[in-house]
């Protein structure tokens, strides 16, 4: 019995890559709040990521298509947005870096009590 299934481990892989990504278009775009004309980009992944997880096919995980977002209607960067998100974003990796621990502890504690 594996505590990690593929498709879980590709998910959270996925989903760490992503968040690490956002991280840096936030960082973009707190550097560029005082650009004139700079308009802020967003990545967008998770209804992708979701829908491409339910086909239950691990493989696809890595290929899903993000979606990079110009914000056409901004008067600029809100860098209390920005790093209302940058937040959001660290507590979500870190959430996915500890379930990750968890299903690691899980799967040691299956394979030390096998044979026994």
């Amino acid at each position: 019995m594996d505590a990690i299934n593929p498709l879980t481990l590709a998910v959270t892989k996925q989903t760490l890559d992503l968040l690490t990504l956002r991280q840096a278009y936030i960082a973009q775009n707190i550097a560029n709040a005082s650009t004139p004309e700079y308009k802020p980009v967003r990545l967008e992944f998770e209804s992708e990521l979701r829908r491409v997880a339910q086909q239950g096919r691990p493989e696809a995980i890595k290929d899903i298509a993000v979606e990079l977002i110009e914000e056409q209607n901004s008067d600029g960067v809100r860098v209390d947005m920005e790093l209302a998100e940058a937040t959001q974003s660290a507590l979500r990796y870190s959430g996915m870096i500890e379930m990750l621990g968890r299903l690691f502890a899980l799967q040691r504690l299956i394979v030390s009590n096998t044979g026994r």
